[in-house]
């Protein structure tokens, strides 16, 4: 496949990009950080099958949804087809710190929702002009149900998964593949120094369940796949349990 990535420099987005590349995939960076961007490509060119050809960048910021069409075309144009769009990047930070800091709040919520939201309609369109693809986008089991831990993380995390739902009812039949990837906590930079609860996952494990998920075409995965059951009791506890309990 031709796949672009937003968030392939570190973390899940990493492992992912990584074994695209090994398994034969082209591949094009969207990031940030163009100096890191850089890096990330040169790495995977050292990693890839040999039919690959160079790994391609070029800025993307979720916080900047002006790029968002610029940095797509410049990957449609370098791989002549976008196959797959892949979103692993977002933001994060403690409720604590959300509560805190009103800037902070904004970007997170901005990044995780709505700075999201745009950049998969801009990649919407493009795939379905192109006859269909697939577009695989990381949320969280925290939007799966309002936790005293992650109220604003987990708000964001939410809507965006309602948002992915709707676009996979209303444009599959078009030949648009919608993946939602939830995973739960995962060692990551993002996660440095946070406790670590039971069933945390590795970033090179949910990558390779989201890579399967995304060849499947599965509209919802969760990694590790017993979040999935964790989160249907979750999902069931009555409010007045879920009020005394911190998880």
């Amino acid at each position: 496949m031709n796949v672009a990535i937003l968030g392939a420099t570190r973390g899940i987005g990493r492992a992912l990009a990584r074994q695209l590349a090994a398994r034969g995939d082209r591949l094009f960076l969207l990031g940030r950080d163009l100096e890191e961007l850089g890096k990330s490509a040169r790495d995977l060119e050292a990693r890839a099958a040999p039919a690959v050809a160079s790994v391609g960048t070029a800025r993307c910021d979720l916080l900047a949804p002006e790029g968002f069409a610029a940095a797509l075309d410049a990957a449609a144009v370098a791989l002549g087809k976008l196959d797959a769009v892949v979103v692993t990047a977002g933001l994060f930070a403690t409720q604590d710190r959300l509560e805190g800091d009103p800037a902070l709040c904004r970007q997170v919520l901005e990044a995780d929702f709505s700075g999201t939201v745009l950049f998969c309609e801009e990649a919407r369109r493009r795939l379905l002009a192109g006859g269909g693809g697939r577009l695989m986008v990381f949320g969280s089991v925290a939007g799966d149900r309002g936790r005293k831990p992650v109220v604003l993380y987990g708000a964001a995390k939410a809507g965006l998964a309602r948002y992915l739902e709707g676009l996979d009812h209303r444009f599959r039949s078009q030949g648009l593949i919608v993946v939602c990837v939830k995973p739960g906590f995962v060692r990551t930079s993002m996660t440095d120094g946070l406790p670590v609860p039971p069933f945390a996952g590795e970033p090179e494990r949910v990558a390779a369940e989201a890579i399967r998920a995304l060849d499947r075409g599965r509209p919802v995965v969760y990694s590790p796949g017993i979040w999935r059951w964790v989160m249907a009791v979750i999902r069931r506890l009555p409010r007045a349990v879920m009020r005394r309990v911190g998880f």
